[in-house]
């Protein structure tokens, strides 16, 4: 059997170097075939025609702030087996789609959602869920590195994550894309429950991660303060509708009202706003909700065949180069790391100090992963680093792991 064929949808608006960074996250994909299908503002098309100068990407124009809308947009043009999605300000690590291939290889599975790392790099937004038709959501638990596949039953999905997820595109065909009454949020979660309702498979892949850095856009701040929540609101009470049409959505919306006014206090406790600001950004939610209950509701719109052939984006020949040193160094030692992260190897950089207080990854803007964690003297720094590889072996660098070529070299100074 061929392999499958993945095309990766990334909307972006209004973050032009975001987009660029997680482009060249996305470039350095160990997995073939697939392709790159950018949906994006003129200046987003832009940046992304400058992180991939050669060229090797479909790309769409489009403005209207609608994310349900941008994705089938991206749906229209990819012609992959299955399409993945991933948000702008996000960058997969190398072994994204290899496991995600491998779940959906092993499993007859119809979609798959994998882990979400935070700002930091290593603690976890998102690690799997169940949602109700009330919107409630349940935490998963999951054993092991394995993927876990679960049956889909009416009223109760498996959530995925918008910013890490993947569909085959016969769901799309059978079910219609995503539905734009959803301008931001939720969008995933009515596709979900969709595939639910049809009994279909999803798969929770742990090593298909996502650092995801929820950078500043029109609706938050760069410390995560809702500028607005009138489109949360509105998605909400569209839900409501679509997936609990007989209950009552008042207790619904007062739990999801409450628990915005905690997120918007803890906000405040934190300097993030003023208390006037409380309530003024609490109204716009409120706002929302009206304008969802007052919302058209329509079948999704359906998805035909792909507009264009598939459009194969050639990645590097795997190599990992792991570069460890001083952070007093790191200006050299980020000089040598974005050197070999041009010559096309997945690069791993590791800043290491006595006096570090916190630990932190990240995908650079150069184009590498750089570590900053705190060694002790017992340890030393060769062996530290030899740990931290060994902590992100299985998604920064598969191919050692399955036995794959690759000249794996090492450099530890």
């Amino acid at each position: 059997m061929s392999a499958l064929r993945f095309s990766v949808v990334i909307v972006s608006r209004g973050r032009p170097a975001s987009l660029q960074r997680c482009l060249r996250g996305v470039s350095q994909l160990y997995r073939e075939p697939f392709e790159i299908v950018v949906v994006a503002d003129g200046p987003g098309l832009a940046a992304a025609r400058e992180a991939l100068p050669g060229g090797g990407f479909k790309q769409a124009r489009f403005d209207e702030a609608n994310i349900s809308a941008a994705r089938n947009a991206g749906i229209a043009l990819a012609a992959g087996d299955v399409i993945a999605f991933i948000d702008d300000d996000a960058v997969p690590e190398p072994g994204w789609l290899f496991h995600f291939a491998g779940a959906f290889a092993a499993h007859e599975v119809d979609a798959a959602g994998g882990f979400v790392r935070g700002r930091d790099g290593i603690s976890f937004q998102y690690r799997g869920a169940e949602v109700s038709a009330a919107a409630e959501e349940t935490p998963l638990v999951t054993e092991g590195t394995r993927p876990a596949v679960f049956d889909g039953r009416p009223g109760r999905a498996i959530k995925t994550e918008g910013t890490n997820c993947a569909f085959r595109r016969t769901v799309f065909e059978a079910l219609g894309g995503f539905d734009p009454n959803y301008h931001y949020y939720l969008d995933e979660t009515d596709l979900n429950m969709r595939l639910a309702a049809a009994g279909r498979k999803t798969a929770l892949v742990p090593l298909a991660e996502v650092h995801h850095g929820a950078e500043a856009s029109e609706l938050r701040t760069a410390r995560h303060m809702p500028r607005s929540l009138r489109q949360i609101g509105a998605s909400l009470a569209v839900f409501l509708r679509k997936h609990a049409p007989g209950a009552d959505p008042g207790p619904a919306l007062a739990r999801a009202e409450a628990a915005q006014r905690r997120r918007l206090v803890r906000h405040m406790l934190r300097g993030n706003c003023e208390p006037r600001d409380v309530e003024r950004v609490l109204a716009t939610f409120r706002e929302g909700v009206a304008e969802g209950m007052a919302r058209p509701l329509a079948p999704a719109p359906p998805v035909g065949p792909a507009r264009s052939a598939f459009l194969p984006f050639t990645s590097p020949r795997p190599g990992h180069g792991l570069i460890a040193g001083d952070l007093l160094r790191a200006r050299s030692l980020r000089a040598r790391a974005r050197a070999e992260a041009e010559e096309g190897k997945v690069v791993s950089l590791h800043l290491q100090g006595r006096v570090l207080r916190t630990r932190r990854v990240r995908f650079h803007p150069a184009g590498f992963w750089e570590h900053r964690y705190r060694i002790s003297r017992a340890e030393g720094p060769g062996a530290a680093a030899r740990r931290e590889d060994s902590r992100v072996a299985a998604v920064r660098h598969p191919w050692d792991m399955a036995d794959q070529s690759g000249d794996g070299r090492k450099k530890t100074e």
